[in-house]
């Protein structure tokens, strides 16, 4: 069938990509879903850094490459061998999808799934192919979703159900976001009723991670960012206080569970040094692969620290995501709240630039 999508043409050109424009508008076929995989006609797309990291050259992976990894829709078709879900269906689509078998898959979220790891980096499904082309050249999946387009084929693994009453955008942001955020801290902060949670760098990952932590009934809720809007938006959301990071140095302040969602090398210090003696520093965020850090070792042995690398917030979607769902439906966990802005199609690289300057929590692609 005949898509239209919005493909990655070449990594690393200059800003503002408004004017270089990396990503074109193209029409595209895509093949029927074959056995174990169905087709999503989109409703609504996150922008998210990890789809800013491939235009920027962060994350090197293969092109031309039908961007995004976060979004919903419904189900238009279903491939061979699938008959858990029906047509017609709500779904929130996700950017890791888990065999079940591996050994990464055997350790509960913790790991990644390896085929699935690996079909991402070569820009497949996760069993191998591309189901796109254009003008009948192959055009790379991004993270197994490919979700700035009006249709997608996918894995059954990488979606998850949810009710006909989440919105489309709502469900969206679940995909990532809230997986990614929430995940850190339910499934690696775990933190005790009134326990005190930091969160440092509030894009829509940390400003997921704190709707998570005051939903879930954490102490003091701390935000931490360089842009001073974002930590009125962090206030609106719960949290009790917030600190550029300037501000949190001279204040000496550290909580037992520190969140770092910011994927830079000074963000993820600040994040070691405000952890509390017998705390945990949960690394999110996802710096460029040449980034390094300067920590002390003697710091982490002296205070019983520990340090946590979370990808994807060590989130089984099919696990969690019903469990945001309940949150969100109960009214404790308001996700439309960090929704900026609903944008066309066609204003996908305006959207990257935004996203790069840190001016939006999350932009929406509307299909609908």
């Amino acid at each position: 069938m005949k898509i239209r999508g919005a493909v990655l043409e070449e990594i690393g050109r200059s800003r503002p990509f408004a004017e270089s424009t990396p990503i074109s508008i193209s029409e595209l076929e895509l093949d029927e879903p074959r056995s174990g995989e169905i087709l999503v006609r989109i409703e609504a797309a996150g922008l998210c850094h990890s789809d800013l990291s491939v235009v920027d050259g962060n994350r090197v992976r293969p092109v031309p490459m039908l961007l995004g990894h976060e979004a919903a829709g419904r189900i238009a078709a279903l491939g061979p061998g699938v008959d858990d879900v029906v047509v017609g269906q709500r779904v929130v689509m996700t950017f890791l999808p888990r065999c079940g078998r591996c050994e990464g898959c055997a350790t509960g979220g913790r790991m990644p799934c390896v085929p699935g790891s690996k079909a991402n980096n070569d820009g497949t499904l996760l069993y191998g192919g591309s189901r796109l082309r254009r003008a009948g050249d192959v055009v790379h999946h991004h993270l197994g979703v490919s979700g700035f387009a009006t249709h997608a084929v996918v894995d059954r693994r990488s979606v998850v159900p949810v009710g006909d009453d989440v919105p489309p955008d709502v469900a969206a942001v679940f995909g990532c976001a809230v997986l990614t955020g929430g995940g850190a801290v339910l499934n690696e902060g775990d933190p005790s009723p009134g326990q005190a949670v930091m969160v440092i760098g509030l894009g829509g990952v940390g400003m997921a991670a704190i709707l998570t932590a005051v939903s879930h009934g954490a102490g003091a809720v701390i935000g931490v960012d360089a842009v001073p809007e974002k930590l009125e938006i962090a206030r609106e959301l719960g949290a009790t206080s917030v600190f550029t990071p300037a501000q949190l140095e001279r204040s000496g302040l550290r909580a037992p569970i520190v969140i770092e969602a910011a994927g830079n090398a000074r963000a993820f210090e600040s994040a070691v040094r405000a952890t509390a003696p017998g705390g945990k520093t949960i690394t999110v965020g996802l710096p460029s692969p040449e980034v390094r850090s300067s920590i002390s070792p003697l710091a982490l042995v002296a205070e019983a620290r520990t340090i946590i690398g979370s990808y994807l917030g060590s989130a089984v979607p099919s696990r969690d995501i019903p469990i945001y769902e309940g949150l969100w439906r109960s009214g404790r966990l308001p996700v439309e709240k960090l929704i900026s802005s609903r944008i066309a199609l066609d204003d996908v690289n305006r959207g990257m630039d935004e996203l790069a300057d840190g001016r939006a929590i999350r932009q929406i692609i509307s299909f609908d």
